[in-house]
């Protein structure tokens, strides 16, 4: 795939020499923002925030306080508020260390919710006066509110709702091919990896996002490249944003996290991540060897849906999940659907966000 990028990058090159690139290449303006430039593009407020955890990691967060045009109850009325997890593009702040260092890239899934979870809801909570907050998380976002909620009871009693899209908490039978991971040692991981960012987003990536993906005739290669790992259905997509999924989805984690989701895979247990030795479990958990974590004890109201089609939350892992929901108040199957469809889908909006509205507005009656 990346030959073929290559290949497209000289043939832009050759095409802009030539005077025909400008004719054809229309690329959307977003693909160059940020979110708040984004979110303002689109005609409404926006807001940033810093929020430091207890740990020192600095994470950008962004709200839009209300409709457009004016604070008064337009389109549905909402306090909407995006997080982000120590690491990627928009959270790579610490107050003592250098996102350069190996130190400030010591952390995976239990971390993010242990600390960047409970001080972004802390924050909000403190922000707006509201006892309670609506939690909608996707793939990865599932997984740390799972771990948050099902562990500390204080941060769970501040949600109203949890509405989990593409639930991922075991990963035994996922399909993606991130799977082949597993196949390597952490040490090789490291090797091929490094031990600091994986998938950091970069000039290339921005490149190829602008200069071509915003072209029709790279539209099929781009798609294939960019959903490798989760898969997408063509019928269901926006192709012509191509550029704008590209530069802003590839964001950056660390590599001890990838080594995280690559021992859940192994060892098909939701459980926190083993730090290689029982003395370095004993520091971190004060057992010899990580916590498995117990999804029944979460108390939250969950909804959740899930793909038919999604090779990363497998069907037969969230059919798992789903008993050990102890309370979960609503659940649909898309049998359409695959991991990218909840956020990208041309038709998510009535798949997946009417329901959650509806389910919104139910609960704010009673």
């Amino acid at each position: 795939m990346w030959q073929l990028l290559a290949a497209a990058c000289w043939m832009l090159l050759l095409g802009s020499s030539c005077g025909y690139s400008k004719k054809i290449s229309i690329t959307n303006p977003e693909a160059n923002m940020n979110i708040s430039q984004i979110i303002s593009y689109w005609g409404y407020p926006t807001e940033q925030y810093d929020v430091v955890t207890k740990d020192g990691y600095i994470l950008g967060i962004y709200r839009i306080p209300h409709g457009r045009g004016c604070s008064s109850r337009t389109d549905f009325g909402y306090d909407v508020w995006m997080g982000n997890s120590r690491g990627n593009t928009w959270s790579r702040k610490h107050l003592t260390l250098s996102p350069q260092s190996h130190e400030y890239w010591a952390f995976s899934l239990d971390e993010m919710a242990n600390y960047d979870l409970p001080a972004t809801v802390d924050f909000i909570t403190e922000k707006t006066g509201q006892k309670q907050l609506f939690y909608v998380g996707h793939s990865q976002g599932t997984t740390i509110a799972f771990i948050a909620f099902s562990t500390n009871p204080e941060l769970a009693k501040k949600i109203k709702i949890f509405f989990a899209l593409a639930p991922v908490v075991t990963v035994k039978y996922t399909q993606s091919p991130l799977k082949r991971l597993t196949s390597f040692s952490s040490k090789m991981i490291k090797t091929l990896f490094g031990d600091k960012v994986f998938s950091p987003h970069t000039l290339f990536n921005q490149f190829i996002a602008t200069k071509v993906c915003s072209q029709k005739l790279f539209h099929r290669m781009c798609s294939r490249f960019i959903f490798t790992l989760s898969g997408f259905d063509p019928k269901n997509l926006n192709m012509s944003r191509l550029d704008v999924y590209l530069a802003q989805s590839i964001m950056g984690t660390s590599v001890q996290n990838m080594l995280h989701w690559s021992q859940a895979v192994n060892s098909g247990q939701f459980q926190a991540f083993d730090w290689g030795s029982p003395n370095q479990n004993m520091k971190h958990f004060n057992q010899h060897t990580p916590p498995v974590y117990d999804v029944s004890k979460m108390e939250v109201p969950t909804a959740v849906w899930h793909g038919g089609q999604d090779i990363v939350a497998d069907p037969k892992d969230v059919a798992n999940l789903l008993p050990n929901i102890s309370n979960c108040i609503y659940y649909k199957l898309i049998p359409h659907y695959n991991h990218v469809d909840f956020y990208l889908g041309k038709d998510a909006p009535q798949e997946v966000y009417q329901d959650i509205i509806s389910l919104m507005e139910q609960y704010l009656q009673n």
